[in-house]
């Protein structure tokens, strides 16, 4: 995999969904997109406005569809009110492999702290109902420990032929990966008891999942984070990359620097929130970057493969 090609290519890129206004704190991110059997592309994404407090101004999942990667129209609208929560976050868009069906997870502020839910699995992406949200990944009670999780966010999804994996944020005083194991996708059981990759060098504050990307050998695990010493590093997010020969160890790839950071002038550098996919010989990189006017939007790089599953070389 030529990094070089792929960190050139993301700065061709091309805007997939902007926000509902263009102004600072309103914003079109988290993507996560999947293929159907005859390889229409769907994509669900948080729409979120600027005026509510903090961690409740997600109040839309907007799912679309495209045939192309690039133009996407709307097919279905989750509205905060319609589902009970107080705010929307990252959504996770899969096709289960076995039935068919489609799963939608996100994450919003319950009265336990930040949690993932489930909807009911559905025959396609417009189909989702608001009203069958559930956590399905909740924090533990509290106790007189200093240091525990609070809260689960941003749900990574991703399927490798036997089971389901979960990548979550893991909030304690700060953000870190933890990684849950499930054959049903409803019940979930820890991989480990230790976080994926250390918070440390320049993702010293938070570090977070983003996807993960079969390579003909292993995988990639895209990571994203923040340095304690950036302007607002609980929003000015880059991203980075690791390695994984089994979905158990990781290696980081990027310790020294992030590889991928807004290439649009601005306050933030954000870039983040990425899914990275196979498609049709091109490997479609969907991210959520800072524009100058301190919105976000989402944009698509595009890649050549030429048909071949990707590798580290």
């Amino acid at each position: 995999m030529n990094w070089f090609k792929i960190t050139e290519a993301a700065k061709d890129y091309r805007v997939v969904l902007a926000p509902d206004r263009r102004q600072a704190e309103w914003w079109a991110g988290a993507p996560s997109v999947a293929a159907d059997a005859s390889g229409i592309l769907y994509l669900a994404a948080r729409m979120r406005e600027g005026d509510s407090p903090r961690g409740r101004r997600g109040y839309e999942i907007r799912i679309l569809q495209s045939r192309d990667g690039i133009t996407f129209s709307p097919v279905h609208r989750i509205q905060r009110d319609q589902a009970g929560v107080s705010g929307f976050e990252r959504p996770a868009l899969r096709r289960d492999p076995h039935s068919g069906l489609w799963k939608l997870y996100g994450c919003s502020i319950i009265d336990q702290g930040w949690a993932v839910f489930q909807f009911d699995d559905a025959p396609t992406p417009a189909d989702f109902k608001p009203d069958t949200l559930r956590p399905v990944l909740t924090p533990p009670s509290g106790s007189d420990e200093f240091a525990r999780v609070v809260g689960y966010k941003d749900p990574v999804l991703f399927w490798d032929g036997v089971r389901w994996h979960l990548f979550v944020i893991a909030l304690d005083f700060v953000e870190r990966i933890r990684h849950f194991l499930s054959n049903d996708g409803i019940n979930w059981e820890p991989a480990s008891a230790d976080p994926v990759l250390e918070n440390c060098g320049w993702h010293n504050f938070y570090t977070r999942p983003a996807c993960v990307l079969p390579l003909t050998a292993g995988y990639l695990f895209v990571y994203e984070g923040s340095h304690c010493n950036w302007r607002d590093p609980a929003y000015n997010i880059a991203t980075g990359l690791a390695f994984s020969p089994d979905l158990e160890r990781f290696i980081d790839l990027t310790p020294e620097a992030p590889l991928f950071k807004s290439t649009t002038p601005g306050d933030y550098h954000t870039w983040r929130y990425s899914d990275w996919l196979v498609h049709q010989g091109k490997l479609l990189i969907y991210f959520e970057a800072a524009c100058p006017d301190n919105s976000n939007e989402i944009r698509v790089a595009i890649v050549d493969v030429e048909g071949k599953e990707p590798s580290l070389n």
